[in-house]
């Protein structure tokens, strides 16, 4: 099942597994994308399906340095010899859309503020061109500024379509932006943004919903990662994360969006397969953020139901050609932490394909 062909939108997927959006910082001071990203997109072009590493749709919404933009016509046509060079192999490649929020510093943004749901800062350090500084407190968004922020993810939405990318992927998860609004320790706005889940939720339901007015649901896909507590995020009361991501999910299932993406460590759990339920259309999974996804997971969780297609992401690093290696249980190269971020074609372009 896992090597089957899936329908996503409008494509027919060769397999089923998809390439996890993985942050490698090689886009330089302007976020352009070069020869080299375009190298290592096509190598990895035999996946299902690529998802790009998460791209800024504003300069305040940068997280790191090195990051890619979708926000300048240099930025666009770089990314367009990336999507011409999946293409040219075959495959398929949609963008993530990623609003970074409080998850950066004004050295990084080029000295625009930093905003988030609320005056809330991250606790710890963020890595700037100028060194490790205190994440600072994000100014909180005023509710007539909201829509502002949603027209500038759906022109670097646009602009993904204009590159040549399939479609687009919501980043709603990992602590940026839209997971903000959702977390209650990130947003404790007293408006009809926060407070309740239903109010929580707004923010990304109408973002949902002008990218698919301006796209198509077909081009369009989300991810989330309920109970995810990373950079900052807090989600432990049970029955508020479940009837937080129940009135999204409910609430953008009647859209029939390309997909439903999500990182969980317990896919089998009642609240992952609940919302799948829900949302009753693509269902794509993501275990590995702890722990390397391995293929004997991979295989069970298409085979036993849980998901229609399966994300991967350091497997997918280290080795190019990971749907035949899993296909006919070929060896594997192992991925090298220490060339994830940064510069070159280290650890990035120079993985092997598996040798006949």
């Amino acid at each position: 099942m896992l090597f089957s062909p899936l329908a996503l939108g409008e494509l027919e997927l060769p397999n089923r597994l998809v390439m996890a959006p993985l942050t490698r910082l090689r886009a330089g001071a302007e976020g352009i994308p070069g020869s080299l990203i375009a190298e290592h997109y096509r190598q990895r072009a035999s996946l299902g399906l690529i998802v790009s590493e998460g791209t800024y749709p504003t300069p305040a919404g940068q997280s790191y340095p090195g990051q890619p933009g979708l926000v300048t016509e240099a930025q666009i046509a770089g990314w367009k010899t990336v999507t011409d060079a999946v293409h040219s192999e075959g495959g398929r490649i949609f963008a993530q859309v990623m609003h970074g929020g409080r998850v950066s510093h004004a050295d990084i943004t080029g000295g625009h503020e930093i905003v988030g749901p609320s005056a809330v800062a991250i606790e710890g350090d963020v890595r700037t061109p100028s060194g490790k500084q205190p994440y600072p407190v994000p100014r909180e968004l005023h509710t007539d500024e909201l829509p502002g922020v949603i027209q500038d993810i759906v022109t670097a939405s646009k602009n993904a379509i204009e590159a040549g990318f399939d479609g687009v992927e919501l980043h709603s998860a990992n602590g940026y932006l839209l997971h903000e609004f959702l977390a209650p320790n990130s947003n404790v706005r007293t408006d009809s943004y926060g407070g309740s889940p239903e109010n929580r939720a707004r923010f990304v339901i109408e973002t949902v919903n002008a990218v698919v007015e301006a796209l198509g649901a077909n081009r369009v896909g989300i991810r989330i990662s309920p109970e995810h507590n990373v950079q900052g995020i807090a989600e432990t009361d049970a029955a508020d994360v479940r009837a937080t991501y129940e009135v999204l999910v409910e609430t953008i299932a009647p859209l029939n969006l390309a997909y439903l993406s999500i990182l969980h460590h317990d896919p089998k759990g009642a609240l992952v397969q609940d919302l799948r339920e829900r949302f009753n259309g693509t269902f794509l999974v993501n275990t590995g953020f702890s722990e390397i996804t391995t293929r004997e997971e991979a295989v069970a969780l298409v085979a036993d139901g849980l998901a229609d297609g399966v994300v991967v992401g350091r497997p997918a690093i280290a080795n190019p050609d990971l749907a035949r290696r899993w296909r006919e249980s070929l060896p594997l190269n192992e991925p090298d932490a220490s060339t994830f971020y940064g510069e070159g074609a280290k650890g990035y372009t120079d993985y092997p394909l598996y040798a006949n």
